[in-house]
């Protein structure tokens, strides 16, 4: 697929600058790019490579000020990152939107129910009940248990399984090997010290514009949801435990884990390898240091916390900075001591 800079230009709102017949077929890094490729500008710390790029057209901020010539044609927005990212979304659309049909082999339930324009690939296992929406992409070797539902313009990628009852909202997407819909970790301690499984009954409730990375899992609820609300994005290999929800537009990132029954609000930024305890709340626009341990409720909003146990960021901060001077103060409180001694032995002679 080839463009010119004025098509772009009206995807992204952006102002052309250069040629606007330039054609570009593919997209490249701003310091590998080859003719016929299209690149962007958004770290000031690559700035030096707009002016030697072999890229036929680059994004850049309307902030931005050229101080030496650029051969590239120049497209100007509001936000070079964000207009990209928006740039690479249609791509993938146009991409994606080519994939129809079912693919054998498959099986399907006589009982499912699928909308227009899906796509179904091999291997893949549509249980009873099912029902896809219009422009469902099911990649191959997908399982989707009996009565899973998944709204319009989802793509569910290879390898993924969706437990009984799980709902998947619009235009999420999820990558591949992930679980959702297992069993929640429950089991009730007994007197002779075994543990009796307690039934997972619920189900995981997807929300639209969710994204999920690969081989993640989210466990489904005992009793009710667990739930992922509109615009969360899930990164690789994160754990989610039975009945938690996920706030709308949180983050998380790889490996962080979250214990069952915790509350999470909305835009929320928790950093990789974090670890949440079960049955806690946390704040609105709270953020989680990576590899921080959250043992108790964060109760004020947008508060920043690290640490294990975690606590306030600037506290944290210091804390550490003290602990790493506190060799040189033992030193220093031994001389004290010995000064004293000295002293007391003096003023006793």
């Amino acid at each position: 697929m080839q463009f010119t800079a004025a098509q772009i230009a009206m995807i992204i709102n952006g102002k052309v600058e250069g040629n606007p017949d330039a054609l570009v077929h593919s997209f490249g890094k701003i310091e590998e790019a080859q003719p016929g490729q299209l690149s962007f500008l958004a770290n000031p710390k690559y700035e030096e490579y707009l002016y030697r790029t072999k890229a036929s057209l680059v994004i850049i901020n309307d902030s931005q000020e050229l101080k030496e010539p650029v051969g590239a044609t120049l497209i100007r927005v509001a936000d070079a990152y964000s207009a990209f990212a928006t740039l690479l979304t249609k791509y993938q659309e146009m991409a994606t939107q080519k994939l129809t049909g079912i693919q054998e082999p498959a099986y399907i339930s006589k009982s499912a129910k699928y909308g227009q324009q899906v796509f179904i690939g091999a291997f893949s296992y549509l249980g009873e009940n099912v029902v896809l929406g219009n422009n469902v992409k099911i990649f191959p070797n997908v399982f989707l248990g009996d009565n899973v539902t998944i709204d319009d313009n989802t793509i569910v990628h290879p390898g993924v399984k969706i437990y009984h009852g799980c709902v998947i909202g619009k235009n999420v997407t999820i990558h591949a090997g992930t679980v959702i819909g297992s069993d929640g970790f429950g089991f009730a301690p007994q007197a002779d010290g075994s543990f009796k499984k307690v039934p997972q009954i619920g189900n995981v409730v997807v929300e639209s514009f969710v994204e999920i990375g690969a081989n993640a899992t989210i466990d489904r609820a005992t009793i009710g949801s667990t739930v992922i609300k509109s615009g969360a994005k899930l990164d690789n290999l994160i754990q989610v435990a039975h009945n938690v929800e996920v706030g709308n537009n949180t983050v998380i990132a790889a490996q962080a884990g979250v214990s069952g029954s915790t509350k999470i609000g909305n835009n929320v930024m928790i950093g990789g390898q974090a670890g949440i305890v079960g049955h806690i709340q946390i704040a609105d626009g709270s953020k989680i240091n990576a590899q921080s341990g959250v043992s108790k409720s964060i109760k004020t909003p947008n508060a920043a916390v690290t640490g294990s146990p975690a606590f306030e960021y600037t506290s944290a901060l210091r804390s550490q900075a003290v602990s790493r001077k506190l060799p040189d103060l033992e030193k220093r409180i031994k001389e004290l001591e010995q000064l004293v001694k000295q002293l007391m032995t003096e003023k006793i002679s």
